[in-house]
């Protein structure tokens, strides 16, 4: 994917976000997030997601949760997590438009990312979005693929090395652009 221009950027008024490895820390591979307790705001976050509310931006997560189908936990927990995450970020006067949440494995869905169906779960519930005036922010190679697919610039978020997936490097060749936080492609978006 070529680099964006800022005004690209710019005319992004629907920002999609990974959430683990985006907004908290990403567990080691074969790990799982499924209760508050186990969850690590990344530095920035609540700052970065108040700048776009601030902005008039809407702000959509998707996320694979595989281990709902793996029996680690329930779409139930995922939503309660959920919650709690917004109940956090209300603190900080920031908060999310919407969760979109694969609960499935690979190959059973069209859904899970690197397909579009969360994109087009959120296109059902925000019909004046599209993917020329959004951007996806993500720290894998499925988040750059579903960008790609939906047809949206995609900015890569470094992360930390140990808990990458697979591909990872070629997603941050590939991206639009390549951050070291939310905060820095926050900034990078509202320039």
């Amino acid at each position: 994917m070529p680099p964006v221009d800022a005004t690209s950027f710019a005319k992004a008024t629907y920002v999609f976000l990974d959430r683990d490895g985006v907004i908290n820390r990403k567990p080691l591979e074969g790990e799982y997030i499924s209760r508050w307790e186990d969850v690590e705001i990344l530095p920035g976050v609540e700052e970065a997601i108040a700048a776009l509310n601030h902005s008039g931006r809407t702000i959509l997560v998707i996320t694979n949760q595989r281990g709902v189908a793996l029996g680690r936990y329930s779409l139930a927990d995922v939503e309660r997590l959920h919650r709690q995450l917004q109940d956090h970020l209300s603190q900080h006067h920031a908060h999310i438009d919407g969760f979109y949440i694969c609960p499935h494995d690979e190959g059973q869905c069209d859904c899970r990312k690197p397909k579009t169906g969360l994109f087009e779960q959120a296109l059902q519930d925000y019909p004046e979005a599209s993917a020329e005036h959004s951007v996806m922010v993500g720290d894998s190679l499925p988040d750059l693929q579903a960008a790609l697919n939906f047809g949206t610039p995609f900015i890569f978020i470094e992360g930390d090395p140990e808990s990458q997936k697979p591909g990872a490097e070629k997603a941050r060749l590939l991206a639009s652009a390549s951050c070291n936080s939310l905060l820095e492609a926050v900034r990078t978006l509202l320039l």
